[in-house]
């Protein structure tokens, strides 16, 4: 049996299947669960939810029932500020907070947004946005009728993200914070991911991985590595 749950919260416009190679590449003592937005996966004929604390309460009130055991949070992009809100949402209702906070591609939610807003862009612009990122498979975002499908949702969570607001908290998380970069990401700067130490009373460390937005796609099997490696740690010191 698992002694702790990983839930791993999808990037803007991810679908669970990002983390489908995910679960076989972690030992049997953490066990994966992967966090489903309306419209995607089995909740496609969902509507997508276009504002963040609505969001958050949702999961919130779906995963409940199942932090009954020592659980982590790992986010990608959009992923990790919804894991992010997630955690302290749970500390200012004196929940259990996540053993460890892991967010992916994400800038610190203090700092100014440097990237331009996408979610309004005609249909052609958004989508070679979309291209240049590297997050969406080829065979998806060049088959036209299936893109067609898929924008609302894909725009509903980019203003989901783009709108969200930050709110100060003088009380800081009391779980680890682990910050994962790429090295060579164009939305998240070094500088930008650091930022993520002042939201907790317990250790920060940063780690970067070779790739753009999406290392955890190029560099997956080190992304899990170093996760196996930090939760081991964690619960060696216990």
């Amino acid at each position: 049996m698992a002694d702790v749950r990983l839930f791993l919260f999808p990037y803007a416009g991810g679908t669970p299947a990002a983390f489908n190679n995910w679960p076989i590449e972690f030992p049997d003592s953490i066990e994966t669960n992967i966090v489903y937005y309306p419209g995607r996966g089995s909740r496609f004929n969902e509507p997508p939810i276009r504002n963040f604390s609505v969001l958050v309460d949702e999961i919130h009130r779906a995963i409940l029932p199942i932090v009954d055991k020592p659980f982590i949070f790992f986010g990608h992009s959009m992923g990790g500020t919804i894991a992010f809100e997630l955690a302290r949402q749970l500390k200012q209702r004196n929940l259990l907070q996540p053993q460890i906070l892991f967010v992916s591609a994400q800038a610190a939610p203090q700092l100014p947004n440097p990237n331009p807003s996408i979610h309004t862009l005609p249909d052609s612009e958004f989508v070679n946005f979309l291209r240049g990122l590297n997050g969406i498979p080829a065979d998806v975002i060049n088959h036209s009728e299936l893109m067609e499908l898929l924008l609302p949702t894909l725009r509903a969570d980019f203003e989901t993200i783009e709108n969200y607001e930050y709110v100060a908290d003088k009380n800081q998380l009391t779980c680890p914070i682990i910050a994962f970069g790429g090295t060579d990401d164009p939305r998240v700067k070094p500088d930008h991911l650091e930022g993520w130490s002042i939201h907790t009373k317990a250790s920060f460390k940063s780690y970067y991985f070779s790739g753009d937005h999406f290392f955890i796609n190029t560099a997956r099997r080190s992304v899990i590595a170093s996760m196996v490696t930090e939760i081991k740690s964690l619960n060696a010191t216990r």
